[in-house]
């Protein structure tokens, strides 16, 4: 489930458990969250999110699992600090290249 969040991961997943065990208990699967939201002091909505990224992290429902989201974000912080690092070395090269081609007196 979801990483930052004000909420411990035992906290959404225990929650998300109750709404798993308990949709039959009422109307409807939108009631059940809604009720068990409410005891965990989140909004229904909070604790819908939470449900279904649980099914995607179970292979229940398609979408990016929050393991693959991390690695994604690990990745695009990491090629964004190589294009930093590449465009120092171009501007490295070009200065260098400079200082080479300058005449020298001595």
């Amino acid at each position: 489930m979801a990483g930052a969040s004000r909420h411990p991961a035992e906290v959404r997943a225990r929650a998300v458990r109750l709404v798993e065990e308990h949709r039959d208990e009422y109307r409807s699967e939108w009631a059940a969250i809604c009720s068990i939201a409410e005891k965990f002091g989140v909004s229904g909505e909070t604790l819908r999110n939470w449900a279904r990224q649980d099914q995607v992290d179970h292979g229940q429902r398609p979408g990016t699992t929050t393991e693959e989201s991390a690695e994604l974000k690990r990745l695009r912080r990491e090629n964004a600090e190589l294009k930093r690092a590449n465009e120092i070395l171009k501007f490295a090269a070009v200065f260098f290249a400079a200082e080479l081609d300058r005449p020298h007196t001595g």
